[in-house]
C-alpha cells in the first residue's frame, strides 16, 4: 500500500505540496486527507494532529480544521473533546447503507445512459478509465482512482455530474472496503469484466442489461465485507 510513484497517469495520486507553492484550498486538503484514509495510509484508530497536518500542507490550522469537519460529516473522522481527532473504524452497517444508496443512484444513471446514449467525449473517458484499470491491475490505489473515473464518466455523460459529488460523500466507508479487497480478495479481472459488461449494455442501448450489470457489479463489495472484517478486525467497529 505504498504511495504511487507513477505520476504520468492522469489517475495517479500526485504529490500535493511543493516548495514555494501557494497554500492549498480546503477542498484540496480535504481530498488529500480523504484519499489517505481510503487507501489506509491513515488507518482506523489513528490520531491525527491539526498542527502536523498544517505543517504538511504548508498552511494554517483553520483550513485543516474545516477539511476535518467535512470528513466528520462523511463518517471518516471522529472528534472527541479532551481526547483528540481520530480516524474512524469501518462500519459494515454503513457499508450496507451506502451500497443501497449507490445502487439506486447508479442504476438510474446507467438506465438513462442506455436510453439516451452518451457523447463521444464520455465514451472516450470511459474507455480511457478501462485502459488504465488494465494497466494498474497490481496497484490498488491507481486502480481505485481509475474505477472512480469510470463511474463518474457515466454521470457526466448524462449531465448529472453533481450526482457524483453526492455519491462521493456517501460512499466513503464503501471505498475503504473496496480498496482493502484489492487485488487478492476481489479479483481485478472480475471487476474489469463487469465494467465492460456495463459499457457494452450502454453502447447497445440495452436498458435491462445495463441495470443488471450495474447491480451485479455493486454487489461485489458485500460479498467480501464480512470476510474482510474477520481477517482485519482491527480496522472494523462492531456494529450494534
Amino acid at each position: 500500500m505504498a504511495p504511487l510513484t507513477d505520476t504520468t497517469s492522469p489517475f495517479a495520486r500526485r504529490e500535493i505540496l511543493h516548495p514555494g507553492a501557494a497554500p492549498l484550498s480546503v477542498s484540496a486538503i480535504h481530498a488529500a486527507i480523504r484519499n489517505d484514509i481510503i487507501v489506509l495510509r491513515l488507518r482506523p484508530g489513528t490520531r491525527v494532529s491539526e498542527n502536523e497536518l498544517a505543517r504538511r500542507f504548508g498552511t494554517s490550522r483553520t483550513p485543516v480544521r474545516e477539511a476535518l469537519f467535512k470528513l466528520v460529516d462523511e463518517g471518516l473522522v471522529d472528534v472527541w473533546p479532551q481526547r483528540g481527532t481520530f480516524i474512524t473504524h469501518i462500519s459494515l452497517q454503513a457499508v450496507r447503507r451506502t451500497r443501497f444508496v449507490r445502487e439506486a443512484m447508479e442504476v438510474a444513471i446507467l438506465r438513462r445512459a442506455a436510453e439516451q446514449g452518451l457523447p463521444k467525449a464520455s465514451l472516450d473517458a470511459i474507455d480511457a478509465a478501462l485502459a488504465e484499470q488494465e494497466k494498474s491491475r497490481d496497484d490498488p490505489e491507481r486502480f481505485t482512482n481509475a474505477d472512480d473515473a469510470f463511474h463518474r464518466a457515466f454521470a457526466d455523460g448524462i449531465d448529472v455530474g453533481n450526482v457524483w459529488s453526492v455519491l462521493e460523500r456517501e460512499k466513503a466507508q464503501f471505498d475503504r472496503i473496496r480498496f482493502l479487497s484489492l487485488p487478492n480478495v476481489t479479483p481485478v479481472a472480475t471487476l474489469i469484466a463487469q465494467h465492460q459488461a456495463m459499457v457494452t449494455a450502454v453502447r447497445a442501448g440495452d436498458i435491462a442489461a445495463a441495470e443488471q450489470a450495474t447491480r451485479e457489479h455493486l454487489s461485489e463489495v458485500l460479498k467480501v465485507a464480512e470476510a474482510l472484517a474477520a481477517t482485519h478486525p482491527e480496522l472494523f467497529i462492531k456494529d450494534a
